[in-house]
């Protein structure tokens, strides 16, 4: 029983034998950036928490390269320390740690320095020739997009990374990168041309660490297991969809990053527009990895893509009050740190229903979900002189991706009494407190496909260059046209005013983002 007298049970019926319950092969892992802020902060508390929960294969080695030409006994120790702080399981058990430490080793060097991968391929041979990892690899670059090339250059030439023909072999190849991949279209082209000449598609898995989270996975289970809402999901039931991904912090020291990617970049290339297919894709012919990125894949492209007359009335850019103080950040940046945008789907199910995307730092809330808003009633039969009729709220249902991932329903509901009054009433899920324990880190789910085979979580060529299409004549027309304005807004606020206006023109509203 919830706090506030709801009863929620949960049971585990039907569980499908796919290829996501299939135990990961057991590889070596050649992670280029383990001294890096993401591998302290995620890769290395995922493994731990992996290895806690016994889903590693027991023959799985890491061999962490860094700049650092450090004992591979500091990077371990390190680390011991960042897991202890960053992991979604605590206390650390002392066994879990020590048989994942005795599993990592550590080159360090210069990524143009051939020496380095010198060192690495004989690292490498040692495993290899012990058989533990059967010749399985698996590369994953937490580096800039822009060193890609040199170091996949490198693995091919020092022997370490077979050719895309010996990828038939029965031992397979397989390098996960990660996002932002490009800075623009035609980077995001030319960084797929180039890794095509090292590696088969299949071999290639792009992270977005959004596609993990266990909430923006269940919207699959959740439309195309259910058979009361499928029917309704689409133009004639549905009003509008609001995307939100609020941040409650500013750069926190990013100011070079963050100058070169923006709002735009940084969150709706990206994460944004892959909820978004997952939202409104058409049902697969199956959950095999290709079925469902082919379905993704056509959201993309049945999007508008915006003129520049579009881009000034359907996009708000802005920028919170300070961050040209921030470190690394130009006086006079026109960098956006919050951006809203209204998008259309030009097919069958969805024409004429906007899709309504929010992203932006140092706001009131930290808060991602997806909030679908049902059409009104057309006619209030509770209310004799209607009067009152536009009290009856529309409608809602909620997505929350973080934080308490979960999902809530709002629908009206008639008030206790002899008057016939009705209420907007909401039953609110959480997975944490639903089936009593925490949802695994996204990257946890993220290794754990890579090591499997399972492409479904990460995103496709196509769909990538796709999505840097759709963002292209935005950039273009910030970067042109001066009479576009930057609204500036307070930090911790709910972000500019003028997106209101994006929304109020048709008569709709944002959700508040309440502190």
């Amino acid at each position: 029983m919830t706090a506030d007298g709801m009863e929620i049970t949960t049971s585990v019926v039907g569980a499908s034998s796919g290829s996501r319950e299939l135990a990961p092969d057991t590889c070596l892992v050649v992670l280029f950036g383990i001294t890096g802020d993401l591998a302290k902060r995620k890769l290395v508390p995922a493994f731990y928490n992996l290895a806690r929960d016994r889903k590693l294969p027991e023959g799985l080695h890491i061999i962490g390269v860094g700049r650092e030409e450090i004992p591979a006994e500091d990077v371990i120790a390190m680390h011991r320390k960042t897991t202890e702080k960053f992991s979604r399981s605590q206390p650390i058990e002392d066994e879990v740690w020590n048989d994942l430490a005795r599993r990592i080793d550590y080159v360090g060097g210069d990524f143009n320095e051939d020496s380095l991968y010198a060192a690495l391929y004989q690292k490498v041979l040692t495993l290899e020739s012990s058989g533990v990892t059967r010749n399985n690899q698996l590369y994953y670059l937490s580096v800039p997009a822009q060193l890609f090339p040199n170091i996949l250059t490198k693995l091919r030439r020092s022997r370490l990374m077979p050719a895309v023909a010996a990828s038939r072999l029965p031992a397979w190849t397989r390098v996960m990168v990660e996002k932002p991949f490009g800075h623009d279209l035609d980077s995001a082209t030319e960084l797929n041309r180039l890794m095509a000449g090292f590696l088969d598609e299949k071999q290639i898995y792009r992270l977005d660490h959004y596609l993990g989270k266990e909430t923006v996975q269940n919207i699959l289970v959740f439309r195309f297991g259910n058979s009361i809402f499928e029917p309704i999901w689409n133009r004639n039931f549905v009003d509008h969809v609001q995307i939100t991904a609020a941040e409650n912090i500013g750069i926190e020291g990013r100011g070079n990053f963050y100058e070169r990617t923006g709002a735009l970049r940084d969150i709706v290339q990206n994460h944004l527009l892959q909820v978004m297919s997952l939202c409104a894709m058409e049902p697969p012919i199956s959950f095999r990895a290709e079925d469902v990125r082919d379905e993704k894949t056509q959201v993309l492209r049945a999007i508008r893509p915006m003129s520049p007359a579009q881009v000034r009335q359907n996009v708000v850019r802005g920028q919170y009050a300070g961050y040209t103080s921030e470190k690394d950040v130009a006086p006079d940046s026109t960098q956006p740190t919050y951006v809203a945008l209204k998008l259309e789907i030009d097919n069958w199910r969805w024409k004429g229903v906007p899709f309504y995307l929010r992203a932006g730092k140092s706001l009131s809330r930290r808060l991602t979900e997806i909030r679908v808003q049902f059409q009104a009633v057309p006619l209030s039969l509770f209310d004799f002189d209607q009067s009152h009729c536009h009290l009856l709220r529309p409608n809602v249902l909620t997505i929350r991706i973080q934080p308490d991932e979960g999902l809530v329903q709002q629908f009206m509901c008639k008030v206790p009494g002899e008057e016939l009054t009705a209420a907007a009433v909401t039953m609110d899920f959480s997975y944490d407190r639903a089936f009593g324990k925490s949802v695994p880190e996204a990257y946890e789910r993220l290794l754990l496909d890579a090591m499997r085979g399972d492409a479904t979580l990460f995103a496709r060529r196509d769909a990538v260059e796709r999505s840097w299409e759709l963002c292209m004549p935005i950039l273009d027309a910030w970067a042109s046209d001066p009479e576009i304005p930057l609204h500036s807004y307070a930090p911790s606020s709910a972000g500019p005013a003028a997106d209101d206006e994006l929304l109020a023109r048709e008569g709709r509203c944002w959700e508040p983002l309440k502190p």
